[in-house]
């Protein structure tokens, strides 16, 4: 895989993060719970341990597992 298929975005001016999924828009996360549900509905029933797997999840543009306002 030449890219993570799931991207956690730039934490916004208002705080979460937008989460992607092959481009496509699953949410606004709050927290790693709130990922880990987007990705489950998706049909990922092992979320949680893909969390900080780069090769399934790519953090842009801020620390990993960090929600807070930009």
């Amino acid at each position: 895989m030449d890219s993570a298929p799931i991207v956690v975005h730039q934490p916004s001016p208002t705080g979460g993060r937008r989460v992607t999924a092959h481009g496509n828009i699953l949410g606004l996360a709050y927290s790693d719970n709130d990922v880990v549900e987007f990705l489950r509905r998706a049909g990922l029933p092992d979320a949680e341990n893909l969390l900080d797997d780069p090769a399934w999840v790519k953090w842009k543009d801020g620390h990993a597992h960090h929600y807070e306002a930009a």
